[in-house]
């Protein structure tokens, strides 16, 4: 495999999805199938349907009152799409017909805004995190997918005291669960333990509220969380019962760590991935005007791959690298969505002005924000199992 900082390097817009003349929105979070599709979560609470390689829209789906929080294909059944939102619900979509009405709504009991959610890599378990509810509580919901009528099992409700803004599932445990809150903490649940004292295995402090999380590491052991002020921080959790040390990397402002490039770092950070074919972790960040810095993080710090401009005009929100096709994905708050390639050349000339400004959209589309969609008085929520 040619070496990812070449690669990386001669990245250039080779397709670009601008936004029709209705009211522009903000572009999420995104979600890849294997087979070919990208699915795109918006600030007007709908998801879209495109096509990976053209960026053509296929469709959309409509249905949530509230702030997409997350998306994710189905592992096992690619043409089952997952969506959570602070209406309260994850819905399932039939990827293979856009437009039509979910056919999967999940619900906890009694209703909550989910700030975020993950699918767990056997299929069988949704995880939600709650928004923070009467000033003290927020709660991990959990379902099983495989019953009817919403298969709710139960919730952890002691572990975060504020909004849950991640849940990550790990790639290949389908017990292990990782949960970021605006709480500053970080924690780490093997859920085969059952009752949530004995599931939780680790509680990391991040300092600052979580943004994002992102299993990482050949073996998937170490565990990276970006906060909304742009710390950095890398655990190996392969040392929780030694006397090993869990920090492989810790910033509390990633901002000042990175690397300059044309004589400029980074105003925020996007998120981190990680790479299986090139071994690394790829975390990305961006300048407010549109331009991205792509660097790796090990424990040595942040090392720039690659600086891209060109393309966005204003804050980017989600990126995902697709492997087969060897391309960078990217949505922002400028309403684009971009296909990064090699040596690519873009099919359409000149490129989109900014359509950031200070409307609604951006209050809307922060998922950590209090919005209070749903809120309900606590009520008898058994434990989960």
């Amino acid at each position: 495999m040619e070496g990812l900082k070449e690669k990386l390097k001669v990245l250039a817009v080779a397709r670009r999805s601008r936004p029709g003349p209705e009211e522009p929105v903000y572009l999420l979070d995104a979600a890849l199938q294997p087979a070919g599709l990208l699915a795109v979560s918006c600030s007007d609470f709908t998801v879209r349907l495109h096509n990976k390689d053209t960026l053509t829209q296929l469709g959309q789906y409509r249905g949530h009152g509230g702030p997409v929080s997350g998306l994710v294909f189905s592992h096992t059944t690619p043409d089952l799409l997952y969506s959570g939102s602070a209406d309260g619900t994850v819905r399932g979509w039939d990827a293979r017909r856009p437009g039509t009405a979910a056919v999967q709504v999940f619900r906890s009991d009694p209703p909550h805004s989910l700030c975020s959610f993950d699918l767990s890599c056997g299929d069988t378990l949704l995880c939600a995190g709650t928004e923070q509810v009467n000033d003290e509580d927020s709660f991990l919901v959990f379902w099983d997918v495989r019953k009817t009528g919403g298969g709710l099992l139960g919730v952890y409700s002691e572990s975060h005291s504020d909004d849950i803004t991640q849940v990550r599932f790990h790639p290949r445990d389908g017990d292990r669960l990782a949960s970021g809150s605006t709480d500053g903490l970080v924690n780490v649940f093997d859920l085969s333990r059952g009752a949530e004292e004995e599931a939780l295995l680790a509680t990391c402090n991040g300092d600052s509220s979580a943004a994002s999380l992102c299993w990482s590491g050949a073996d998937s052991t170490q565990l990276l969380c970006l906060s909304h002020d742009a710390g950095l921080h890398l655990w190996e959790l392969r040392h929780l019962d030694t006397e090993e040390p869990l920090v492989v990397f810790s910033t509390s402002d990633a901002r000042s760590a990175t690397p300059p490039a044309d004589g400029g770092g980074v105003d925020y950070l996007v998120g981190g991935r990680w790479l299986e074919e090139a071994r690394k972790l790829l975390v990305v960040g961006g300048r407010s005007s549109g331009e991205l810095r792509l660097m790796e993080c090990d424990g040595g710090g942040l090392g720039l791959l690659s600086n891209l401009g060109g393309g966005h005009t204003s804050t980017v929100r989600c990126f995902l690298w697709d492997a087969a096709g060897e391309a960078l994905i990217t949505g922002g708050e400028d309403s684009q969505l971009l296909l990064w390639k090699p040596g690519g050349e873009e099919f359409t000339s000149g490129r989109k002005e900014s359509m950031k400004s200070e409307s609604a959209l951006r209050n809307e589309s922060r998922p950590h924000k209090r919005r209070g969609y749903q809120r309900e008085q606590k009520a008898g929520y058994p434990s989960a199992t």
